[in-house]
């Protein structure tokens, strides 16, 4: 049973993979893989003996998809009304090389606010509208990514994967980042010194002004016809969700309960300014009109992946393989560093949900009477393996330009060839990727 779950979660993983190569939704596979894990398991010891375990997943699952659905909508919302337009429009620069550390520093915080994906979707398209040379356009976005997910490791809601840390216990709010915010900025400027020497070589010293920029999507048309409103959605969808965080620091409430009380004041915000400024229906303006337009197939990836993950932690096998990784290996640098590394070719959800699941979060009285306690004491809350793990997997995801969802729509948005940053952006990540693992080193050597 155990080599059958494992030989059918490896093929899956491999279709997923190929998701572009079989112009097939990846959401379709993980359904499936999910489905017959859960089956292959019921039919070994019984669907009575499984059926607890395989509820107690599915609630931990949800908590974590009804979080994002709420995120995303309200970053969905805060487009709509042409927040970011607000800001875009307003950069401003000398030279290109300036423009690209402002591209970094904009994207690197704004998608610890925000997620990822839609952070390199604003970026990118801005960098469409104002770099005309393409291996430019290439250049910069190829910096946008890194930023992207550099950024997104170091706030608890800033990827995915933090956020379901975070939402665990495995690691709080403040010490995530105090520890990773050093480490991550150095990771994304490392390869932004790199990326500068290279367009000074081949870009001609010349201003650029976003104020030239032609207005001409739904989203910069609020913008630009009612500045205020823009601005005032834009502060109200980011104070929604830095509101998530501190709510739960506070109350010791799960993170889901900030979110709906979020996204339930932005609800009653939005249809007000509908009604208000009286805008037309095909702005899609309010909560109501955005919530038709979540990308529920990657909700349904999600679901199905973590469903997934959850069939092999009930069989038993990713304790076996944690307990092969500690006898082997017994390293947290090097652990971590592995998964970076498969970050950059599989998803980095499943990794880190599989890590989660192999190691639970250390008690004392787990430090206390382990044969190892000192090593047993990484993996408390906020122990030193969490920390690294959540930097590994959101780094590493910028080695290669399908290992993470900023780099394949940067991948899609602007045709960039797979070989082209592997030749040209993957050391850079790479050097500044390790930059960071020793900033995280030397930190902890200090603290």
């Amino acid at each position: 049973m155990i080599t059958l779950m494992i030989t059918v979660f490896v093929l899956g993983y491999i279709v997923i993979a190929l998701e572009h190569v079989l112009k097939l939704n990846k959401a379709t596979f993980a359904l499936i893989l999910c489905g017959a894990l859960w089956t292959i398991l019921s039919y070994e010891y019984g669907a009575n003996e499984v059926r607890d375990d395989l509820i107690g997943h599915l609630g931990d699952t949800c908590e974590i998809l009804v979080y994002l659905i709420g995120a995303m909508t309200i970053v969905d919302l805060i487009e709509r009304y042409g927040g970011f337009f607000f800001i875009t429009s307003k950069i401003k620069a000398d030279n290109k090389v300036v423009l690209l550390w402002i591209h970094l520093f904009l994207t690197f915080f704004m998608s610890a606010v925000l997620d990822n994906m839609t952070t390199t979707i604003i970026m990118v398209a801005f960098l469409a509208k104002i770099i005309k040379e393409q291996k430019e356009r290439w250049l910069f976005a190829g910096v946008v990514v890194i930023a992207a997910n550099s950024g997104g490791a170091w706030s608890p809601i800033g990827d995915v994967t933090t956020i379901m840390l975070w939402m665990n216990e495995n690691v709080t709010s403040s010490s995530l980042m105090s520890s990773l915010l050093l480490p991550s900025l150095v990771s994304a400027i490392v390869p932004a010194i790199f990326a500068s020497f290279v367009l000074k070589r081949r870009s001609e010293n010349e201003a650029v002004d976003a104020d030239d920029i032609p207005v001409t999507t739904r989203e910069s048309y609020i913008a630009k016809h009612k500045p205020k409103l823009s601005r005032f959605m834009f502060y109200c969808g980011v104070a929604g969700l830095i509101f998530v965080p501190v709510f739960k620091t506070i109350t010791g409430l799960p993170p889901l309960v900030g979110m709906i009380i979020s996204l339930g004041i932005l609800w009653i915000i939005s249809d007000i300014a509908v009604i208000k400024a009286h805008l037309k229906d095909e702005l899609g303006a309010s909560v109501t009109q955005v919530v038709r337009n979540i990308d529920m197939p990657t909700i349904m990836f999600f679901l199905g992946i973590l469903m997934s993950v959850g069939a092999l932690q009930t069989a038993g096998i990713l304790t076996n393989l944690a307990d092969i990784l500690d006898s082997k290996i017994h390293e947290p640098y090097i652990i971590s560093s592995i998964i970076g590394v498969c970050s950059s070719v599989v998803d980095n959800v499943p990794l880190v949900a599989a890590c989660m699941d192999m190691y639970p979060v250390a008690t004392d009285a787990m430090v206390s009477t382990a044969v190892d306690p000192a090593y047993m004491q990484y993996f408390v809350q906020d122990g030193l393996f969490w920390h690294l793990l959540t930097y590994c997997a959101g780094v590493g995801g910028s080695l290669l330009i399908i290992g993470s969802a900023a780099g394949v729509v940067a991948m899609g948005m602007e045709n960039i060839p797979f070989l082209w940053y592997a030749k040209r952006i993957s050391l850079m990540a790479l050097v500044g990727s390790l930059a960071g693992i020793v900033t995280i080193y030397i930190s902890h050597l200090l603290l």
